[in-house]
């Protein structure tokens, strides 16, 4: 059974995500720690948790949730799992660093590649690769139908949605991926979002004031 730690980071309050079972294998997704003391927030938990990190997963490439990207590869030795259309969005990340103040260091390394429907493994259990493109061209979202949770990133909010007004943003498809691939899960499905606290498929439904 995986366990969820939640870390907000950065000037963009950025929810980086650590998922581990109890053999102590983890996972983390969207490595959001941009100063040297967020990434000891990171690493110290791992560490005292006795966690062996076998996996680096990026719901999108938007520089907030790449900030720690370079550092959690070089920690961890390993390379990071993303949608190939997403590839554009990560090269271009350090000059968006730049235009918004918030200089970072590239990754230039090897990535792997995620598709629709592929299952990621963590030990014995499971990860389902949603694609849900509008807010990013390449936007994943993480399921564990085991648990009934999604690791959604910018794509659905406690009664908001990711915007669309960045390069390779669409309203129209970002509001299509959240009717068809989300809002198919059951009502109880928890969503841990890239920003902001969690809610579940039931509230948005009922809720969300761009999509009721």
């Amino acid at each position: 059974m995986l366990q969820i730690k939640q870390f907000t980071f950065s000037p963009l309050s950025e929810n980086t995500y650590v998922l581990y079972n109890e053999n102590k294998q983890a996972c983390i997704i969207d490595p959001g720690c941009y100063t040297p003391e967020e990434q000891k927030i990171l690493a110290q938990f791992i560490s005292s948790h006795n966690l062996k990190v076998e996996l680096l997963l990026l719901t999108h490439a938007h520089l907030d949730h790449v900030f720690g990207l370079k550092w959690a590869t070089d920690q961890y030795g390993l390379h990071p799992y993303l949608h190939v259309n997403e590839l554009q969005v990560l090269e271009r990340g350090p000059m968006m660093g730049m235009v918004y103040g918030l200089p970072f260091p590239a990754y230039t390394g090897s990535t792997l590649a995620v598709k629709e429907g592929d299952i990621i493994q963590l030990g014995e259990d499971k990860l389902k690769v949603i694609f849900a493109p509008g807010h990013s061209p390449g936007h994943v979202c993480y399921y564990c139908e085991g648990q009934n949770f999604v690791i959604g990133g910018d794509v659905l909010f406690q009664r908001s949605i990711g915007r669309t007004d960045l390069p390779g943003g669409n309203h129209e498809v970002l509001l299509a991926s959240i009717r068809t691939q989300l809002f198919t899960l059951p009502d109880d499905t928890i969503v841990y979002s890239g920003h902001g606290p969690a809610t579940t498929i039931g509230e948005e439904k009922r809720f969300n004031p761009f999509l009721t």
